[in-house]
């Protein structure tokens, strides 16, 4: 059996994913104290878990394996959709802030679904 190295920096989906966690810190420094160890903590964790998990795939030796974790690392971008609404709808955030951040969730998913599909 050969192994398949692969090199996550190849990836556009993890630059994507990448540049997204850093948006989400930065933002996620003007929420409220109160929620630093509530929403805060569960964006930041899903956020990074995205590009954390192409990484992770990228080191398995099969295309199974790294289809597995790909479908984490989306499960985590869908996570983060709902997670800005109601970052959103609580006042955290601006709605244009909103809209950018979601778009960017969303072309994420895309990528992924598109990566998973070629697998």
């Amino acid at each position: 059996m050969s192994v398949k190295m692969r090199d996550y920096h190849k990836y556009d989906i993890w630059h994507e994913s990448h540049r997204f966690v850093l948006k989400t810190y930065r933002i996620t420094e003007g929420f409220p104290k109160t929620e630093q160890y509530r929403l805060v903590d569960q964006m930041c964790r899903a956020s990074s878990s995205i590009p954390t998990n192409i990484v992770e795939g990228c080191g398995r030796e099969t295309d199974k394996e790294f289809r597995q974790f790909l479908v984490v690392s989306r499960g985590s971008a869908n996570e983060m959709e709902y997670h800005l609404l109601l970052a959103k709808d609580l006042g955290y955030i601006s709605e244009e802030t909103y809209t950018e951040l979601f778009d960017i969730a969303n072309k994420i998913v895309r990528s992924l679904t598109n990566l998973i599909k070629k697998l």
